[in-house]
């Protein structure tokens, strides 16, 4: 009986290999271009929305939102069922009547933005601060949300003394 060790072809000089790869580089290409401009498109259609970053300590949720150039009149924060939803609108700051634009890339509109918190949090507690273009939005957890710390006892503190007897004492 022969036994015959199996090896790997070289991926280099496996013939198929450059015909699957022309294929995955021309499937690439066919859909690249398209889907690009279309994520492009629908992007530019459905408004802007702001940059957002939430995180969290043993007593609050802060939320933080990106709003430049927004008035804190034109900014509504609600809460509801356990989300955040900060929304409002952006105006244009100036018209260009009879000039030329040759580029716009700010965008101005409504949005909004909805954020599931990850714990309870005392509605009647929150505060918003909005400076420099940051809205900071704090969340302070119900105490229920709030992490507790457990003691752990030792064997001897489970029965002071005079209570039940020691096990070790008793003979089987």
């Amino acid at each position: 009986m022969n036994i015959i060790r199996w090896q790997r072809p070289e991926l280099g000089t496996w013939a198929g290999l450059g015909r699957l790869s022309d294929l995955r580089d021309e499937i690439d290409r066919l859909f690249d271009a398209p889907l690009a401009e279309l994520a492009r498109s629908s992007h530019l259609l459905s408004g802007w929305t702001p940059a957002l970053d939430m995180h969290e300590d043993k007593d609050n949720i802060i939320v933080k939102a990106e709003l430049p150039g927004m008035k804190k009149d034109a900014i509504d924060i609600s809460l509801h069922d356990g989300c955040l939803s900060i929304s409002g609108e952006r105006k244009s700051e100036e018209k260009f009547e009879n000039a030329e634009v040759y580029r716009s890339e700010r965008f101005v509109g409504r949005f909004q933005r909805t954020v599931t918190l990850p714990a309870a949090v005392a509605a009647d507690k929150v505060k918003a601060h909005y400076q420099d273009g940051v809205l900071t939005v704090t969340l302070p957890k119900t105490e229920e949300a709030k992490p507790k710390r457990i003691n752990v006892n030792a064997a001897d503190q489970l029965h002071p003394p005079g209570g039940a007897p020691d096990r070790r004492e008793q003979p089987f």
